[in-house]
């Protein structure tokens, strides 16, 4: 663990989010009707007017992935020349997969498929079975990683070969930039990076912690109340920065790998003893070669005449999602990458990062898909009549052997994919509130806290207004707008710093 810093404090960075945060706040607790309300106007807004602005974005950063991965730049080390990996390959692994995706993995991939298999856009192209497991494939792989990879290797090399002292969105784009980057685009940049950041941090507590409050009322009959679910979440950020305090990164790779261990635990257990393993990797084997099959006409369908609004409803929200989801978590897998090349990074974040999830969806989605399609359980219409997909899945996890147990397991993982991905996004945080920061340098105790309850407020604010599933989507789309565009500006500059490295 680093030591802690005496470095300046960023007081613009540090200070007005907080303001901002708290005012939305305010107007979330005192207005939640006309709040959601214009979340609701501005995401159809940016969607159906910008969405081939994200469509563009994300298919050129998996194209550029690939480039780095097969081209000279993939011989780069992120560190010293001859400098070994300062990780195992595990702990690495499970550390990048864990701060990646958070709890919310688990939600999805029980319950997405429901989500498409009513969507009219299924019955165009076909039926609920060749289709709905397609969709939470494509929408959770190849093109999520692809940002947060293209970002880890431009952090990595920033960090471990240039060296810099400010970690922070603006310092990446300094080869592009040169002077700006200290005046007022740099700041600009970064303000836009910490209300990115906020953004998918509340996306993903407000989606993802009511399905523990769930699982917690199932197992142990206890009506749990709006305010008791702001209670688990604050439990639960309070646990993750006493753990993170006391242990620091190697707390973090220990609990990492804990989580990873229990996530493949409960895959293997619902593949192996739930009945349906033949339809699972059938299924899922067939769904990704559609995937993979019809890969460049999913990641450009927009449907120009508006006919379904699926890509609008879906795939833009989904790019959106992991735009904002990029300021934290690439910053601590360029982090952990020193040692590595750029090529290791990228395939390895590929291997770990794709192949975990998409092994989730398959089993997890599968499972309950195959109930439904056979006629055994009808969870479309269990959703359809009560709109409640918490309650839906608990009833899909009652289906498995050994349920009580199963979902006690589940509510530990959650508890620990929201440990390691909240320790990664409040100490990138907490970097944005310094000046500068060396590489072996950390934030205070102080600053870290603060981060840590700021982060919490706006995830607190949304559930108390009961926003719907498309108003926390709304969150992400707005707050990627402008974040998209500097994430280009990253890209462009990483080829131009790392070309000079090279030569």
């Amino acid at each position: 663990m680093g030591r802690i810093t005496n470095g300046k404090i960023d007081w613009l960075i540090t200070l007005l989010p907080l303001s901002i945060i708290l005012f939305l706040c305010v107007l979330f607790f005192v207005m939640p009707e006309q709040s959601n309300l214009f979340l609701g106007k501005i995401r159809y807004f940016f969607g159906d007017v910008f969405g081939v602005y994200y469509l563009i974005i994300g298919l050129g950063i998996f194209v550029l992935s690939l480039y780095l991965a097969a081209s000279k730049y993939g011989d780069i080390v992120l560190g010293d020349k001859g400098e070994k990996p300062k990780y195992s390959f595990l702990s690495w692994g499970s550390m990048m997969f864990t701060c990646g995706l958070a709890a919310d993995i688990l939600f999805y991939s029980f319950s997405e498929w429901v989500l498409y298999a009513s969507d009219p856009h299924i019955k165009e192209l076909g039926s609920i079975q060749e289709w709905a497991g397609v969709f939470p494939l494509f929408h959770w792989s190849f093109i999520p990683w692809a940002f947060y990879l293209v970002l880890a290797v431009s952090f990595g090399f920033m960090l471990h070969v240039r060296k810099r002292k400010r970690q922070k969105y603006s310092e990446a784009c300094r080869a592009l930039l040169g002077k700006y980057t200290d005046g007022f685009i740099g700041r600009l940049i970064d303000l836009l990076a910490v209300f990115a950041l906020l953004a998918g941090t509340a996306t993903t507590f407000s989606v993802a912690t009511p399905l523990m409050a769930a699982i917690i009322d199932n197992l142990f009959a206890v009506e749990l109340s709006r305010t008791a679910i702001n209670i688990i979440i604050l439990l639960i950020t309070c646990f993750v920065y006493t753990y993170s305090l006391l242990h620091g990164f190697k707390g973090i790779s220990f609990l990492a790998k804990d989580c990873f261990y229990m996530f493949f635990a409960l895959l293997g257990f619902v593949l192996l003893f739930s009945g349906e393993t033949r339809y699972i990797i059938e299924t899922g084997f067939s769904s990704f070669g559609k995937m993979i099959q019809n890969f460049i006409e999913l990641a450009t369908y927009t449907d120009p005449l508006r006919t379904n609004n699926f890509p609008q409803n879906w795939t833009i929200y989904y790019w959106a999602y992991w735009m904002v989801w990029c300021v934290a978590a690439p910053f601590f897998i360029g982090n952990i990458s020193r040692g590595r090349t750029v090529r290791q990074t990228i395939l390895g974040g590929y291997a770990f990062g794709v192949g975990s999830t998409l092994i989730s969806f398959i089993v997890l989605g599968n499972y309950s898909m195959g109930m439904q399609v056979m006629g055994s359980v009808d969870f479309m219409a269990m959703y359809a009549g009560s709109g409640d997909l918490y309650s839906m899945i608990v009833a899909i996890i009652n289906t498995l052997p050994c349920a009580k147990v199963i979902m006690f397991v589940i509510l530990l993982t959650m508890i620990a994919f929201y440990a390691t991905s909240f320790d990664s996004i409040a100490l990138t945080a907490s970097c944005y509130s310094y000046h500068k920061l060396g590489e072996d340098e950390m934030p205070s105790k102080v600053i870290q806290l603060m981060w840590c309850i700021l982060l919490i407020l706006l995830p607190i604010a949304l559930l108390f207004a009961e926003s719907s599933m498309s108003n926390l989507q709304s969150v992400s789309i707005i707050a990627a707008l402008p974040i998209g565009i500097v994430i280009v500006m990253i890209a462009i500059s990483f080829l131009k710093d790392a070309e000079k490295a090279i030569i």
